[in-house]
Order: structure tokens, then C-alpha cells, then sequence
């Protein structure tokens, strides 16, 4: 191939000891139900679906966008994993970046514009362990959330306590991450290799697969992922629905629900809409809350900021629970 390469050798990393983190482990927010917030009357039956769907042993898969890592909220994902309401959890790239430097430096997120303006964006040198974390789950066969969940857990991480990915690989509850690569800031460094991260990231959209298997009767759940969790979950479904078929089953019965900051009150979204429409392009509509669920399933759309949304979900799963 004549086409030159950028020679990655050439990049100059520095320590996160020099960033300005936007977020630090201070702004991670306790487990407390003492206040518990008046939810949204969607959110009421969803949590019924829930509840439902663990008595049956269904999955309740909840798929999440890296900000409610940001915004606080690892404490209530890792408390849903422990009491057995999510079975599976999934993310992108930037989710397992952003539970990885917390748990690591107790800080993340960054400025762009100070840092692409500075060309320094993304180029954080203890960043680049996830990629070891990677490379070296994958030569042991492990999929890509679980070599992050082992790394920070075998390796003591500060703050490991708040780690999803942590969790997931002691309680052995999948977490699983879905990338594109050149999408993350692990992707600039020169550790990275894109064989171990595509073959580690494909391995868990196979764990994603299997758990879509099982939804007949469960949950999905998409807070805030308005690309990855939409088409990972439609593709699964579709090969899982194409294996029940062979074998004279269906996935259809099943209640999904988009938790997002999109304003669609007094729009009918249990419906697709037209093309001409600039919201038919919002993934999550057209595809979690209307394609999927048309042959029998249920939907709903919650509008709010997760630290509300979550929280709120929470509240309505723990109050017969406890």
C-alpha cells in the first residue's frame, strides 16, 4: 500500500496528573433512597416490567452513553447489578474510558476546547492503560468489558469501588462495550491495537447477542445512547429473533424504554416517524420505541436528566423491594 500512515511514535503524552478534570470522584453520587423522587408515571411501569422480568428470569439489559457515567450515577448501576434487576449492561468506548479514570485517578472528562485547541485532546498517558487492559484480556479470549472490569480489579485501582465494569467482573454480570474505532481517545495512543480491541469488542457483541436471546419477557433499557445502543440492540435482536424463528419460538413480548432529554411530549412515538419528520433520524425512536417492539412488545419514552430518570427508576424498584 503506497498510502503514508501518521506515525504515532511522534505524539508527546502527558500525565492526567496535568489535566483539568470536569468531573472527579466527588461528584459521584451516594446510593440513597430517603429522598425518593416523584417519577414520571412511565417509570412506574417499567419498574412493574422489571420486577416481572427478574421473577421470570428474563433479561433486563440496560444500555447506557458515557454520560451517566458523568453525571454521577455509577453507584446506581453497580446497586441495580448487585440486586439482581439488570442482567446485562453495555456502553460505548467513551463509557469504559470515562469508569476507567475515575476508578483509576478519582477524575475524567476534559475540556475539548482547551485541549483540541492545545493539541493535547485525549493524549493522557495513564488513558493508555485501558488499551493494555484490552490487549491483554483479549490474548486470555476475553471480551472487552470483562478484560476492563479484570484489569481494574487484579490491579487495585484507588477507586475501583465505583467501577461498572469492576463490578460486573466480580459479580460475573456482563458488562459489555461496543466501539468504532477512531471514535475514543484510547485510539490515538500507540498502544493501541485495533486487532485486540475489534476482536475484543466483536466478542462482546456476541455476550450482547446471547442476552438478547433471552428478552422474550424482559427489559431493555437505553439511557442516553442515541447511536450505539439503538443499533447494537437491532442488530442482536435481529440475529436472535432469526435463531427463535428456526426453532418455532418468537422474541416479540417485551417492554423497552428510552430514557433521553429529547422534548417528544405530545408526540404518539409508540409510532415511526415519517421521513420528513427531522426526529425519524433520532435513533432511539424509531428503533427501540417503535421497529422492535411492533409485533407485541410495549415502549416508553422518558423524558429527564438521568440524575433524575435513574434515580427516579430506582425509587419505584426499590419501594416494594424494600
Amino acid at each position: 500500500m503506497d498510502f503514508e500512515k501518521f506515525d504515532l511514535s511522534r505524539l508527546k503524552l502527558l500525565p492526567l496528573s496535568q489535566r483539568r478534570h470536569d468531573m472527579t470522584i466527588a461528584d459521584v453520587l451516594p446510593f440513597e433512597l430517603s429522598q425518593r423522587l416523584a417519577p414520571d408515571p412511565g417509570i412506574l411501569e417499567v419498574a412493574a416490567a422489571v420486577r416481572e422480568a427478574k421473577r421470570r428470569g428474563a433479561s433486563v439489559i440496560l444500555m447506557f452513553g458515557a454520560h451517566v457515567i458523568k453525571r454521577g450515577l455509577s453507584r446506581w448501576l453497580i446497586r441495580l447489578m448487585e440486586d439482581g434487576f439488570v442482567t446485562h449492561f453495555a456502553t460505548n468506548g467513551a463509557g469504559a474510558i470515562h469508569d476507567f479514570e475515575l476508578a483509576l485517578a478519582g477524575g475524567t472528562t476534559e475540556s475539548v476546547a482547551k485541549y483540541i485547541s492545545e493539541g493535547q485532546f485525549g493524549l493522557w498517558e495513564e488513558t493508555g492503560r485501558l488499551n493494555d487492559a484490552v490487549n491483554e484480556g483479549f490474548k486470555l479470549g476475553l471480551g472487552f468489558g470483562e478484560s476492563v472490569g479484570r484489569y481494574i480489579a487484579l490491579n487495585n485501582f484507588l477507586h475501583a469501588e465505583i467501577s461498572v465494569f469492576a463490578a460486573g467482573y466480580k459479580k460475573r454480570v456482563p458488562v459489555t462495550a461496543h466501539i468504532g474505532i477512531g471514535s475514543d481517545i484510547a485510539h490515538e495512543h500507540p498502544n493501541f491495537d485495533g486487532r485486540a480491541a475489534g476482536g475484543a469488542s466483536h466478542a462482546d457483541f456476541l455476550i450482547y447477542a446471547k442476552s438478547v436471546e433471552n428478552l422474550e419477557g424482559g427489559v431493555f433499557l437505553n439511557f442516553g445512547s442515541a447511536v450505539a445502543g439503538p443499533e447494537v440492540y437491532l442488530k442482536c435482536l435481529a440475529m436472535a429473533r432469526n435463531v427463535a424463528k428456526q426453532e418455532g419460538g418468537s422474541i416479540a413480548n417485551f417492554t423497552t424504554a428510552v430514557f433521553d432529554t429529547q422534548p417528544l411530549s405530545g408526540e404518539n412515538y409508540r409510532e415511526e416517524p415519517p421521513k420528513d419528520n427531522p426526529r425519524y433520524y433520532f435513533r432511539p425512536w424509531k428503533t427501540i420505541l417503535a421497529r422492535t417492539v411492533a409485533d407485541g412488545g410495549r415502549s416508553f419514552y422518558i423524558e429527564g436528566d438521568h440524575t433524575e430518570t435513574l434515580r427516579g427508576l430506582c425509587g419505584a424498584l426499590y419501594e416494594t423491594e424494600c
